[in-house]
């Protein structure tokens, strides 16, 4: 069972019953998310002074995604705090945002986009920041209330009024950043929290299992009830709200409310409706163009050869990617071509341990502990062939630094005994 596209007039914002006129702009902007904002900016940057146009389903302006399973939720940053821009810098750069509002269907030949309000929308050229929805559940019962994606500001406002209405027993479902990082904040709130991984292990599909071990045992340590190599065969419900979650080994987890954390759809469907080669996310060449004229790609949805996978086709999801494939594009349009080349990185907060993640562990054939786990402060350094290719630093600040300077600058082989020693600074293996 796939997510509903989010570009879909269903899934868009309310419309008034009159069509509104067509509008015209130089460049059109799909998805008002990290990628979206930045290649806006970008081309300010680059000195574009045609129109632009932003489309995106969220009401309010453009904000950051990361904090809604983190600080926002938690009640510790305000919106305001996590608005990429003041809602006034928008309109000083002469960005026009149509909120509240989706892409339907492209025509590439006319260069035309139809939105879900009815206006017809054209174009010189197109970015697409689209993003993805949330992976639905595909179990029974998943469409009761308190069933919560963390998606966008609504989802997590609808968390909080859950949790103000009283909620405290949560399933958490995914073990992934999403999951474990709803899990810390939902007990730092004082509830009780089971979670269920279907894997063996949480971050299964994004680090090593020394990583998954350490997190999984900080959170049994912190109250969460871990519980891995379990599915969900219902979501359990009476007056239309949950009350319990089934697992597939017969067991029921009462609870009042659950979080589901299992991966995202690229939200694509109007670009390959019109013909955009793209399976898992939307084929992008180097310089973030699909195979359609005058359309880019960016961010979560787009599908390229990175540079750090020994060019495997792969899709990142991180405000990293969004932005810089953002840039990317909008040098491109300026006739400033620059190929996609930057160092993935990624970052999760939970309780007081900072995870920053350098490079990609894909493919990895070695595993080194840096530092001490016990500590709460150490890095797992992944190599491939003797050559380092990804570090995770749980409260490692300068490891982080120094790693990412490391894989950039391409070193060959070092020692395994020159890595772990932690008298010797990363930077000094340059």
């Amino acid at each position: 069972m796939s997510a509903p596209d989010p570009h879909t007039a269903a899934n868009a914002g309310p419309t008034t019953g009159q069509t509104p006129g067509p509008i015209t702009a130089d460049i059109a902007i799909v998805g008002t998310g990290h990628g979206g904002a930045q290649a806006a900016i970008a081309l300010r940057q680059q000195g574009h002074e045609g129109s632009i146009v932003m489309i995106g389903r969220d009401a309010v302006p453009p904000y950051e995604r990361p904090p809604l399973s983190k600080e926002y939720l938690a009640g510790d940053k305000p919106f305001e705090r996590i608005m990429i821009r003041p809602e006034k810098f928008w309109a000083d750069k002469n960005i026009t945002l149509k909120l509240g509002c989706a892409v339907n269907e492209i025509d590439p030949a006319r260069h035309e986009a139809k939105l879900s309000d009815g206006t017809t929308l054209t174009y010189g050229k197109l970015i697409w920041a689209g993003g993805g929805d949330p992976r639905r559940l595909p179990v029974p019962g998943a469409n009761q209330k308190n069933l919560f994606y963390v998606r966008d500001k609504k989802d997590a406002d609808a968390m909080m009024a859950a949790l103000e209405a009283g909620a405290r027993r949560a399933v958490v479902i995914g073990g992934g950043y999403i999951g474990l990082e709803a899990a810390a904040v939902l007990r730092k709130l004082g509830c009780e929290v089971v979670l269920v991984e279907a894997l063996d292990r949480v971050l299964a599909r994004v680090a090593g299992p020394e990583l998954s071990r350490f997190y999984e045992a900080e959170h049994r340590r912190q109250g969460v009830d871990v519980r891995l190599s379990h599915g969900v065969t219902e979501i359990l419900g009476e007056e239309g709200r949950v009350v319990g979650v089934k697992l597939d080994n017969d067991d029921v987890v009462e609870c009042d409310m659950v979080v589901v954390g299992i991966g995202i759809v690229p939200a694509i469907a109007p670009l390959i409706a019109a013909g955009a080669a793209g399976s898992n996310g939307v084929d992008v060449d180097v310089f973030c163009r699909t195979t359609l004229d005058d359309i880019y790609a960016i961010g979560d949805c787009a599908a390229h050869a990175n540079d750090f996978a020994d060019s495997a086709v792969i899709r990142l999801e991180s405000v990293q990617n969004a932005n810089d494939m953002a840039t990317t594009a909008a040098r491109a349009i300026m006739g400033d071509k620059q190929p996609y080349h930057a160092l993935p990185w990624f970052w999760s907060n939970q309780y007081d341990l900072k995870l920053q993640t350098a490079g990609l562990h894909i493919g990895y054939d070695t595993c080194l502990v840096r530092g001490d786990p016990e500590a709460r402060k150490f890095t797992v350094i992944y190599l491939k062939d003797g050559v380092p290719i990804a570090f995770d630093c749980v409260n490692m600040m300068k490891d982080y630094v120094q790693g990412r300077k490391l894989l950039e600058r391409g070193v060959g082989r070092i020692a395994p005994e020159l890595l772990v020693d932690t008298q010797i600074a990363l930077k000094e293996l340059i």
